[in-house]
């Protein structure tokens, strides 16, 4: 550890915190111990009530107040077995993160006694302030009322001695206020049109499951250093900082051995998912030091949602409890690799199929095509609204950084399911389908018969990665609510198969086989969808270039990205889908601008404070030694040698000089457009101006003080410098 920082009683060394591992065999018997089960209620509540409920939540059917009622008092009881004296409506505001107001469970009768109380309203349904959370517009300040709703099909679970209740936000007129609401609506969705398009291959199919697998990456520092940063503070990322002389270049921390610190935190943080249903599976190092990564296991995506927001809570207590602080943001280190959040994204019948997993058999593997080809299309048309889905003022750092997938979405397919799809485009549908006299099919593409898992190499440059039986979006970022990115993807995925079986349908009304049908509209798409298909390195400038000329969205600024959020397709697509209107479009919109405005602002103003009050300043005290030092020299030596030994300090008086100027114009330039941003009353004007007038004033200001941390006295330099944060000792 640094000694200026032992000095100064701001790092000491931390002993481990001792964390025994579950060992084989207890995993069972801990997981989802603190979550009210399928298997829980069985207990508590009559099986008359639950095969109701099962029935309503499985085939999305609306639960009466009674089974609320009786579901509320078995709930209780359980909840109090086990401790709690609480319970919340937990959900997911715009904010990006959830939030949740705790009430006791109990009431005062008429007589003034205490009366233990949880009732069937007060688990459907609460009214918090929903003024107070970003609506884009919906409700006006005075307007407060605002409505959380129970999702019956995400398990309530405890945290501590509350009770937390998975819920949707809506507005009192109405309009989700949340991020949970249309990935419901969208899951939906994508559950109608792909189950009819499933009938083409198997009428058994009732169900489609949307399925959700993220990577969550993330970095850990020492909590002493944390606190003497206060850009990590306030912003959670360094606004400045040289690069350490040793960072990511020997590649030697990726998937290296776990420091033994940073073991226990994982172990600790293991313990408490499991705890309430969170099956992580995988835990390993990430390429940058200090960065690491956790998964878990597939669930659907509405639960896994919940669960990837609910570890980042999680994440954050734990990592206290081990003198860490964790950070989440998707660059807290410049020159270094940033953090994102991969989805794994996939559909699954109720039969079993993986509708993305390719078949053991020609008809099987039509089915699998099918499905592909049209997320291919759907990716293709919305490719500039899927980025707008995971752009903000944070993830902008870290896309097209050549470390993380390039600011233009495409799809990476590998060379074998290429090849496939440009002989299907070739073949006529007479050539491509044969039908027996037994009614049996055959592809005529001689590869199509057997499509192998892991086919073909991955590509990491690509945003949007088929990687043998799923999909992988691997632009979201790390501090990011998926959910925005999901219910997207499936709206867009829903159109697209309700356009697809208008088309097949519309072939066979014209007395067209079925399977010609289908293939003749799939040709049709593998065409028009080939834009979106890239399986170079996208981070090349040539890359760049060549998507634009296929017409895809190169758009690098944020504020003009969330624009397609607007764009009179998106708009009709949702409205077609039934998953957001054009009102909560606009609201989201707006939403992203302001939260993109203060995120800036915020920023500048602490890179201000930075600079003025711990950079220039010991900028001056050093500047003033090596002053001191000058004149000292030219009373101890003759005037001509006197000059010659002084030069090197003059020089460095002269650049420390220069930068600091540099940086106090910076400032004052920076602080006056920021208020020239500020008096703007549109949103999206003022984020505009913050992007094109403020962000290269920050950038220019950290150059400057970037190289000043390179020169002055390391004891003068107040705050601890990259190479003591990046490296857990």
């Amino acid at each position: 550890m640094n000694n200026r920082f032992i000095a100064l009683g701001r790092a000491t060394e931390h002993t481990p915190v001792e964390v025994k591992p579950i060992v084989e065999g207890q995993v069972k018997a801990y997981f989802a111990k603190d979550v009210f089960t399928r298997e829980r209620m069985k207990e508590y509540i009559a099986s008359t009530v639950l095969e109701e409920l099962f029935d309503a939540v499985d085939n999305g059917r609306t639960i009466s107040r009674d089974i609320a009622n009786s579901v509320a008092i078995g709930m209780r009881k359980w909840a109090m077995d086990r401790g709690a004296t609480h319970y919340t409506h937990w959900f997911q505001p715009l904010t990006g993160g959830t939030a949740e107001k705790h009430d006791a469970f109990f009431d005062l009768r008429g007589d003034g006694s205490i009366m233990e109380d949880f009732s069937g309203n007060a688990l459907y349904q609460q009214e918090p302030d929903a003024s107070s959370f970003p609506n884009g517009g919906i409700r006006n300040t005075f307007e407060a009322r605002g409505y959380s709703a129970w999702d019956p099909s995400s398990p309530v679970f405890l945290v501590g001695d509350t009770l937390c209740i998975p819920t949707i936000f809506v507005a009192y007129t109405g309009e989700a206020l949340d991020y949970k609401t249309p990935l419901i609506r969208s899951t939906a969705a994508l559950c109608k049109a792909a189950r009819e398009v499933c009938w083409y291959f198997d009428k058994s199919v009732r169900h489609v499951h949307t399925n959700l697998g993220w990577e969550q990456e993330y970095f850990l520092v020492d909590e002493d250093l944390f606190d003497a940063r206060p850009d990590l503070m306030l912003t959670g990322r360094t606004l400045m900082g040289h690069s350490s002389a040793k960072n990511q270049q020997l590649e030697d921390h990726y998937f290296g051995a776990i420091p033994a610190r940073v073991l226990n935190f994982m172990i600790d943080l293991e313990h408490e998912a499991l705890r309430v249903g969170i099956p992580i599976k995988t835990r390993h190092n990430e390429v940058a030091p200090n960065q690491f990564e956790m998964a878990p296991i597939f669930e659907d995506v509405n639960l896994a949602n919940d669960h990837n927001l609910l570890i980042m809570s999680i994440m954050e207590k734990v990592a206290r409890r081990h003198h860490f602080r964790v950070l989440l943001h998707e660059k807290p280190f410049a020159g270094v690799n940033g953090s994102g959040k991969h989805c794994n994204w996939s559909m699954q019948t109720n039969t079993g199929i993986n509708l993305l997993a390719p078949g053991k058999n020609p008809y099987q593997n039509l089915q699998f095509v099918t499905f592909l080809v049209n997320v291919l299309m759907a990716v293709y048309k919305y490719n500039g609204l899927l980025k707008a889905t995971i752009s903000s003022a944070t993830n902008a750092h870290r896309l097209g950084a050549n470390e993380a997938p390039p600011a233009i979405i495409s799809v990476f397919l590998g060379k074998q399911i290429t090849e496939v799809l440009d002989k299907l485009e070739k073949a006529s549908a007479k050539e491509g389908i044969i039908i027996n006299a037994k009614k049996e099919m055959k592809l005529g593409v001689a590869t199509i018969p057997e499509i192998l898992l892991d086919n073909t190499d991955r590509n990491r440059t690509s945003p949007f990665a088929f990687t043998g039986n799923r999909f992988e979006f691997r632009a979201v970022g790390s501090s990011a609510n998926c959910g925005a990115a999901m219910l997207a993807l499936n709206a867009a995925v829903a159109e697209q198969l309700m356009d697809f079986k208008k088309a097949v349908d519309t072939l066979i009304d014209k007395g067209e086989p079925k399977e010609r049908a289908l293939f003749e509209i799939i040709r049709k798409y593998i065409v028009a969808c080939k834009p979106i298909r890239f399986d170079g390195n996208g981070y090349s400038e040539e890359w760049k270039k060549e998507a634009a000329q296929r017409g895809l969205d190169c758009e690098t600024s944020v504020p003009v990205i969330f624009e397609r959020y607007l764009d009179k397709q998106t708009i009709e697509m949702f409205k077609k889908t039934q998953v957001l209107t054009e009102a909560e479009l606009q609201a989201r919109c707006e939403v992203k601008w302001e939260n993109y405005n203060k995120k800036l602002q915020i920023e500048s103003r602490v890179l201000g404070d930075l600079v003025i009050n711990h950079v220039i300043p010991a900028a001056n005290r050093y500047q003033s030694i090596l002053l001191d030092n000058v004149l000292k020299i030219k009373q101890a030596f003759a005037p001509e040698e006197a000059q010659k030994l002084a030069a090197n300090d003059s020089l460095m008086i002269h650049r420390i000089a220069d930068h600091v100027s540099a940086i106090i114009e910076g400032v004052d330039e920076m602080t006056k457009v920021r208020h020239i941003a500020n008096r703007k009353i549109n949103e999206h004007e003022k984020a505009i101006a913050y992007h094109d007038t403020v962000v290269p004033l920050m950038e220019n200001i950290r150059k400057h003080a970037d190289e000043l941390e390179m020169i002055i006295d390391d004891e003068l330099w107040a705050l601890p410098k990259y190479r003591e944060l990046m490296f857990i000792r």
